[in-house]
């Protein structure tokens, strides 16, 4: 794992480059060539490297909606891997997973790699969104592959702003709309008070 988890947001702010070369290349291109050593969240298992793991939340705090999980997936072995699961221990997080296309699962091809987050590529959506998560803190993510098992990192949980914003959830609910001051409905009612006093004075006059 990376010493980065120390470093906060300026380590998570150069993340994005690394994704972005990352989300140009084709899955079936060879690993080794792709593979980039960002100052961020990043752990080997076996033949299996994650790195720029990121947990990005919606880009207004307090708006409720879902969260996604984006990394990049290397399969330096001889055989292909799917991700089963993507979990967020300690969170009610529900994690749904989704390639990049057709309905089958993500697979990781032998030699190969495959980002999660962007746009066109493979997804994980936190569809119950991530209340617990605090946006410059560091998230336990849990990678379940197929052959080589469970893969734990601590990713940084970041706004969908900024450099994260095309990586972000793709449902981004609008803000509540915002309703009248008290001022201003006091003034409402000032006005529409002083029509009856009128009228009883008129009255009283006669």
């Amino acid at each position: 794992m990376s010493r980065s988890l120390r470093r906060g947001a300026l380590a998570a702010t150069a993340i994005v480059f690394s994704i972005a070369a990352l989300s140009a290349c084709g899955a079936g291109n060879d690993a080794q060539t792709l593979e980039v050593r960002p100052d961020n969240a990043a752990v080997t298992v076996d033949d299996v490297k994650i790195q720029n793991a990121l947990v990005i939340t919606q880009p207004e705090v307090g708006v409720k909606g879902p969260a996604v999980v984006s990394a990049t997936v290397f399969n330096n072995g001889s055989q292909p891997q799917t991700i089963d699961s993507i979990t967020l221990p300690g969170t009610l997080g529900t994690v749904k997973l989704k390639a990049a296309e057709g309905a089958g699962p993500i697979t990781v091809p032998a030699l190969g790699s495959v980002v999660i987050g962007g746009d066109g590529n493979a997804s994980a959506v936190v569809e119950n969104g991530l209340a617990e998560a605090r946006n410059g803190n560091a998230q336990k993510v849990v990678f379940k592959l197929s052959k080589t098992g469970d893969v734990t990192l601590n990713a940084f949980v970041v706004p969908a702003t900024s450099y994260f914003k095309d990586f972000g959830p793709s449902v981004v609910p609008a803000p509540p709309a915002a309703t009248p001051t008290a001022s201003a409905s006091a003034s409402a009612e000032g006005e529409h008070g002083t029509e009856p006093t009128g009228e009883a004075s008129h009255s009283a006059g006669h």
